[in-house]
């Protein structure tokens, strides 16, 4: 009876993975991987995170959370972690920890390093991210496109390619309440316009009239679906040779303001439409009362760069009647603090308000002095997310819509293309350990893959979006004009 229970367990052992490895001895020497997953906070729909050691010779992986054991053995110094056990293993430990670790055969033997943990949290992530890919450089703008991740998978699709318009600029993208059905999504250029994605209903929208200076940028959804808050914006951009922010994005005027689905309007006030103010990035709040946006004095662009500090503000918005507050309350002051605010995003429960704080500027993506800050709404306690911030920008942060998770792009590794990494958000509003969005063979694909990411956001489904309807109806139909309600 033993003997077959025996057999059983060594069956299953296979089953979960390779060929099983018993471990004879374990030190407390610690292995380098990479990329670095120790002790991250993971969500249990992620795909496995595959990672590489620089060790010599024939390496394993013994993943274990002390009753069931996977077995992986190196290929090519990479541990492809088997997807139908790892999922298995995380569904099995939701609020608990995962063993990992690295052994090497010596002598007939596998000897083991120091273990690592992963820490498997009781909540998941929304199941897709999307986001824009495109040139690092941004001056190469001609191949760029919307795609989508399954997070449970390394599968990536496109959401739209610019291939099918002409090569023109995509940008803007958003969902309402992460919702696939509903979304927003702005081209430049050739074919240019909006496309409003509402219900799986397509309309394109011309969103410039002869009140604002351009066409909507940097849109928010209020939680109806109903109204959209918006930028105008004339935005240039020019590069530094001698300041470690070697590209700079700028607006030399800016306007906010909010975009009335139903009646194809556009309306604001004193407070977003100031002609001495640079009013941008504007975000509703959960319950849809607010409206956060970052303000600040209009300065001589690109001489006075350094003084260019934005504050975040607040006022009031009643959807009912379409009327917005009179008077601006300042939530982060840039005068008293010397910092500047950017992408601030609230989270879902309305407790955090997360923003990027850096010397100067609202353009986070190309300064290296960019962390993340939480503020707390209930007392006004501001703090670093730490453990989410790096040497490198952080930028495009964007929550989950269970408030425990946001993504982001991060510039660390190689100073240059930014990257996509997961942070864990508890209960206390704290940051845990982030880390790189997993991929089959990281570090090649890493490294072969010159596109940046921006604007991750998390979505509730897979978009579907046919692409010759899209390219058909940007190209081919005049769309409809907005109008500003004075």
């Amino acid at each position: 009876m033993k003997k077959i229970l025996y057999i059983a367990a060594l069956l299953l052992l296979c089953a979960c993975g390779e060929a099983d490895i018993q471990i004879a001895k374990t030190t407390q020497e610690e292995v380098a991987i990479a990329p670095d997953y120790k002790d991250v906070t993971i969500p249990q729909n992620i795909a496995p995170l595959n990672f590489q050691t620089d060790l010599e010779g024939n390496t394993g992986l013994v993943i274990s959370d002390g009753k069931t054991h996977i077995s992986v053995h190196a290929k090519d110094g990479v541990f492809h972690i088997p997807m139908k056990a790892w999922k298995e293993l995380l569904a099995q430990n939701a609020g608990k920890d995962i063993t990992f670790t690295v052994c090497q055969e010596k002598n007939g033997q596998w000897e083991g390093f120091k273990p690592f943990q992963m820490h498997v949290a009781p909540e998941e992530a929304d199941p897709y991210l999307a986001y824009r890919l495109l040139i690092s450089c941004y001056g190469q703008w001609n191949e760029m496109g919307i795609f989508q991740r399954d997070l449970s998978t390394y599968d990536e699709t496109a959401i739209f390619e610019n291939k099918n318009t002409d090569h023109n600029c995509l940008n803007c993208h958003t969902f309402n309440e992460r919702d696939p059905q509903t979304m927003l999504l702005h081209m430049r250029a050739k074919n240019a316009g909006t496309l409003l994605l509402k219900d799986g209903k397509m309309e394109k929208l011309n969103t410039k009239t002869d009140s604002t200076m351009s066409a909507l940028v940097y849109p928010f959804w209020h939680p109806t679906g109903d109204f959209i808050a918006a930028s105008t914006n004339i935005t240039v951009q020019t590069w530094f040779f001698n300041h470690p922010n070697t590209l700079e994005v700028f607006d030399t005027n800016s306007d906010v303001v909010v975009y009335d689905v139903k009646k194809h309007e556009i309306f604001s006030n004193l407070c977003l439409k100031n002609d001495s103010v640079m009013e941008s990035f504007p975000t509703f709040s959960p319950d849809g009362k607010s409206l956060y946006y970052l303000s600040a004095p209009l300065i001589k662009m690109p001489e006075e760069f350094k003084n260019w500090k934005f504050s975040l503000c607040r006022i009031d918005f009643d959807p009912a009647t379409r009327k917005l507050g009179e008077k601006a309350d300042t939530i982060f002051n840039a005068n008293t603090t010397g910092k500047s605010v950017s992408f601030p995003k609230i989270s879902p429960d309305g407790k955090l308000i997360v923003f990027g704080l850096q010397e100067y500027g609202n353009f986070s993506a190309w300064h290296k002095d960019c962390d993340l800050y939480a503020y707390r709404l209930s007392d006004g306690t501001i703090y670093p997310l730490t453990e989410a911030n790096s040497d490198e920008s952080e930028s495009y942060h964007s929550w989950s819509s269970n408030n425990r998770w946001m993504v982001f792009s991060s510039r660390r590794g190689d100073g240059l293309n930014t990257r996509l990494y997961m942070t864990y958000i508890d209960k206390e509003g704290k940051a845990h350990k982030a880390f790189l969005l997993p991929q089959d063979n990281p570090i090649k694909y890493y490294s072969e893959q010159m596109e940046a990411y921006n604007l991750p956001e998390f979505v509730k489904g897979k978009v579907e979006m046919n692409q010759h309807e899209v390219a058909n109806l940007m190209k081919h139909t005049e769309g409809t004009n907005v109008t500003y309600s004075k």
